[in-house]
């Protein structure tokens, strides 16, 4: 199902694939997964936003993150990405989560409200853009929450900490108040 806001554009070429994949396995931080998100939407649905803020918060494990309407701001569960990456120690599968997290707030921010509609997008930009034996794909089609199987979550207790922004998260050559 593809929403009416977001019209879907034709198949992506194995050079696509190639370039996104290799980017998503070398970013090293946020702000390198962050444009990645930005430019796989724009290649699949040609639509950007820019002025977009991350902060990273302990959030209960259900949540992955969120995006308030109306604001400019994802704030991502920092415990989650942290339990992952400490269970994984693979930094491709870390990026891959981060980037699904990221992409769904996205298509979010860019207007799309309903949650199964997001769904369905953000397993559509993954598969255009890694193709289906991805794990960024396989992410998406199964949920982020794959990957905390086998994890033994009864035992996390990390005490609230202080949200944080991500600095340098947008890279932009404007500023905007």
């Amino acid at each position: 199902m593809v929403s009416r806001r977001f019209k879907l554009s034709g198949e992506a070429s194995s050079g696509i694939l190639k370039q996104y994949r290799e980017r998503l396995k070398n970013a090293r931080d946020f702000s390198e997964v962050w444009q990645l998100v930005k430019d796989t939407v724009e290649y699949v649905f040609h639509k950007r936003r820019g002025s977009m803020m991350l902060f990273l918060d302990d959030l209960p494990i259900q949540l992955g993150a969120y995006h308030s309407l109306g604001t400019n701001n994802i704030v991502l569960n920092r415990v989650l990405v942290q339990i992952v990456e400490a269970a994984i120690e693979n930094k491709k599968v870390v990026n891959a989560l981060v980037y699904n997290l990221l992409l769904h707030e996205y298509m979010h921010a860019l207007g799309e409200i309903s949650e199964a509609e997001v769904r369905g997008l953000v397993v559509q930009v993954c598969k255009k853009c890694f193709g289906e034996d991805h794990v960024v794909t396989d992410i998406a089609v199964k949920s982020p929450w794959v990957l905390l199987k086998g994890i033994p979550l009864g035992s996390v207790s990390v005490p609230k900490r202080v949200m944080e922004i991500v600095r340098n998260f947008e890279k932009s050559d404007r500023y905007v108040v």
